[in-house]
């Protein structure tokens, strides 16, 4: 029990330490009421809940993405970005920060950006789901959830942070959807999926 306990926690450290930095950015959002922290809390839940639902189906034989168009998720917080962009440039004389941070779409939107974010979750959760005995399978998912919790801590703590919130004040709205653009990109490119999407167009 002890060993499946200390595998699960290395396994979700390894594959969610960028969690922690989309999460600190959706928490820092919250800090200007664009954003309510339990819909933080709820989508990053909802996110990973259908990535560990997803894992386990492949474990089961069953693909319901091809692992080569998974990279197609990253157009979820790419698009997200681009539009937190579009706002701040409109508001940029604006002094109201009310509507310059980027909403996520509430719940669903940041259960989105943590299922795009997950491609590197599922790649690694589905064999060891399918190697795993379901006691232990089911300890393992157990100590997940647990650690998505304490990823929001530790997320809340630095994002609502005084001395954080007062030195990212100025590029706050900027920051927002600059971070989920380059999330975007980086899972696009990184998966490869881009240049599938040239050789199928070709």
């Amino acid at each position: 029990m002890i060993g499946t306990i200390a595998a699960a926690v290395g396994l979700f450290a390894a594959t969610n330490i960028d969690d922690v930095v989309v999460l600190t950015v959706l928490f820092l959002a919250s800090t200007r009421g664009t954003l309510p922290g339990w819909k933080v809390v709820v989508g990053q839940y909802a996110g990973f809940i259908a990535l560990v639902a997803i894992s386990v189906l492949a474990a089961a034989g069953l693909t319901i993405v091809p692992d080569k168009w998974v990279g197609l998720l990253g157009l979820i917080p790419l698009g997200i970005g681009l539009v937190g962009l579009v706002r701040a440039l409109r508001r940029r004389g604006d002094d109201d920060d009310d509507d310059s941070a980027v909403r996520a779409g509430g719940v669903l939107g940041v259960a989105g950006i943590t299922i795009a974010n997950g491609a590197d979750n599922i790649s690694l959760y589905t064999p060891v789901f399918r190697t795993t005995p379901i006691p232990d399978t089911v300890v393992t998912i157990a100590v997940f959830l647990v650690l998505v919790a304490v990823w929001c801590l530790v997320a809340r703590f630095v994002g609502t942070n005084k001395t954080v919130t007062e030195a990212l004040e100025k590029i706050e709205h900027w920051l927002v959807p600059a971070v989920f653009t380059g999330l975007g990109l980086y899972i696009l490119i990184e998966s490869g999926v881009i240049m599938r999407l040239i050789d199928v167009l070709s």
